[in-house]
């Protein structure tokens, strides 16, 4: 159906059915980048990209295969070949899309991370892979304030010692000549006036083509190697498929390059559809920008975070009065559950006849599991079908199956984008312990499920950080569905700590909008709210107020290891602070974690 260019046949589809010992396409070569430009259009843009200090500029399909195949040639002339990885500390910006597909031609890996992670960060990534190249910017503009990355960068450098050449992107100061940063070569400086024929090195069809990584969170972050064609053919099926894509559509899904949906939007491209990118802040000046920037661009499918949509859902935006979305299709959300009530806002207030299509799935996939169907109707606060080709189930701590009930997200059979394995990882150890663990031969994803009787499906959460409760175990996204309904609330986190005595103690931290107090009045809303939406099982012991909710960089909340901090874990255990956005958040719970002691 994709007509798939296939350099050498393969002799079989699958080897090996029993996970995690399986192969695909045994003895098939290809090449993803090649797939990007066969639907090239001359009168079609390729790139559409703003940021908070650019206006919008447009790429087309001649001159990104310019780039790119001049890219590919200074790759070359600097001595990258197949299997050498080249690194990108580089924020959602052309550059960096041209710099992968440049990698990607020549067999080489790519790896990127995004310029607000910190030096430990992204060096405790990319260290483990000894890249040869490295991209990287000299800055960026955030929420209207400018950032200057240089001294990062250097230290980056000065940590990588495989890096053997370094080039620099000058975004902040276009005027900048790298004098910061002795050796580098500047972007531009790497092209070339006779740019040679974009060519395509076919390679084995489970070549890695990226590495990815795990949050982080309790340790150094698991590198996760996918191949060419696993993720050629997941991004084929799931874009066209689930995500109803066409050619010369306008593709748009806010993120960094240090989130798996920055690998996911540049898959567009294999069915002929614009990019469509932006660097900055979502809430800049307001939360309008976003809404601004799909009437500007055109945008035909918009992608966003569920945090996003309950924002501007909360402060009562009404984009579709706002601005001219003829053009919208679909909304796509992901990172975390949708409520019902987003939803809802969505169809009243952005379009009432576009598709809103939650998915959920992970990094170590790079697609999703479960996602949207463009045949299926849409309710609130479910996903609507499981992923094409994905054999997913709830399961009990028995292994069967459940409908109706909540449960383990498992995989039963293999997919063509699971993992490889994980870099630098002998005998897979941490790649069997991450998802073969709890179910030998069966995937465990980690997620809290449940899959209704007209086949559609609610995620309730990470089950790591299911709360059990008198031995009903109640997922964390119930409470902070509910939680959206009171105005007051910002945002929330909910732990149940089973004390040495043998008592259970569940704390709700709250933050709160600016100006309002915890008073009598909303705690007792907070607890009738959670016992009339959801039980009385789901009431905390106690409300507190906090500055902040602790979270890693990609976005997600520290749930674990808030519980693991506050159970008396040392904090170099429990967490990794430098997989965090912002790490002095959680001084509160050390401090409060002696309260807990004292309880039992």
């Amino acid at each position: 159906y994709f007509e798939v260019i296939f350099h050498q046949p393969y002799r079989s589809v699958l080897s090996g059915k029993a996970m995690p010992d399986f192969r695909w396409f045994s003895g098939a070569t290809l090449n993803y980048a090649e797939h990007a430009f066969r639907h090239a259009h001359p009168d079609r843009p390729a790139i559409l990209f703003r940021s908070e200090r650019h206006e919008l500029i447009e790429i087309g399909w001649a001159e990104l295969r310019q780039q790119v195949a001049s890219m590919r040639a200074y790759l070359q002339s600097v001595g990258v070949s197949r299997g050498d990885r080249v690194v990108a500390f580089l924020p959602n910006i052309p550059e960096a899309t041209i710099a992968f597909l440049a990698a990607c031609s020549l067999g080489a890996i790519w790896s990127s991370c995004s310029p607000d992670f910190g030096v430990n960060s992204v060096v405790d990534r990319f260290q483990q892979i000894e890249p040869k190249v490295l991209f990287a910017v000299d800055g960026y503009q955030y929420n209207g304030k400018a950032f200057d990355k240089q001294g990062d960068v250097q230290a980056i450098r000065e940590q990588l010692p495989t890096v053997e050449q370094l080039v620099l992107v000058p975004y902040l100061q276009a005027e900048n000549t790298g004098e910061a940063l002795p050796g580098c070569i500047l972007w531009n400086d790497t092209f070339r006036a006779d740019v040679p024929e974009l060519t395509f090195d076919p390679v084995p069809f489970e070549h890695p083509i990226w590495v990815l990584y795990s949050s982080g969170t309790t340790g150094i972050p698991k590198a996760i190697t996918h191949s060419h064609g696993g993720v050629l053919l997941e991004h084929f099926k799931y874009l066209a498929f689930h995500n109803d894509l066409h050619e010369g559509e306008r593709f748009f899904w806010f993120s960094t390059t240090g989130w798996m949906m920055w690998n996911f939007v540049q898959a567009s491209l294999l069915l002929g559809a614009t990019i469509v990118l932006y660097d900055g802040s979502p809430g800049y000046p307001d939360l309008n920008a976003l809404w601004k920037f799909t009437e500007e661009a055109g945008i035909h499918h918009f992608g966003t975070s569920a945090p996003y949509m309950v924002a501007c859902m909360k402060q009562g935006l009404e984009p579709g009065r706002q601005f001219d979305l003829r053009a919208l299709r679909s909304i796509g959300s992901t990172g975390a559950p949708l409520p019902p009530e987003a939803f809802d806002w969505a169809y009243r207030n952005v379009k009432e006849d576009l598709w809103l299509c939650s998915m959920s799935g992970g990094t170590d996939v790079c697609t999703a599991f479960v996602g949207g169907c463009p045949l299926l109707p849409v309710y609130l606060g479910e996903i609507q079908c499981r992923g094409l080709g994905c054999s997913m189930e709830a399961w009990d701590d028995l292994g069967n199956p459940l409908i109706e009930e909540v449960g383990e997200m498992v995989v039963t059979k293999p997919m063509p984008s699971m993992p490889i394995y994980f870099w630098n990882d002998p005998g897979k150890k941490r790649y069997l312990s991450s998802y073969f663990e709890m179910f030998p031969g069966i995937w465990r994803h980690g997620d809290w499920l449940k899959i209704t009787s007209r086949g559609t499906l609610v995620i309730l959460g990470r089950s790591d950080a299911t709360l059990n409760r008198q031995g009903v175990r109640i997922g964390t996204a119930e409470i902070y569905r509910s939680l959206h309904h009171i105005s007051q609330i910002k945002d929330s986190l909910i732990v149940n700590l089973e004390l040495a005595n043998g008592e259970h103690y569940m704390p709700l931290f709250v933050v709160l909008e600016e100006g309002k107090e915890l008073d009598e009045e909303l705690t007792g809303r907070i607890r009738r709210q959670l016992r009339e939406d959801c039980s009385p099982r789901h009431v905390p012991d106690e409300v507190l107020v906090i500055p902040e909710i602790p979270y890693t960089i990609s976005g997600k909340k520290l749930e674990a290891p808030v519980k693991k901090i506050l159970l008396g874990m040392p904090m170099d255990k429990a967490a990794n602070r430098d997989s965090m956005k912002n790490p002095e958040s959680l001084d509160y719970f050390l401090r409060f974690r002696e309260v807990v002691r004292k309880r039992g």
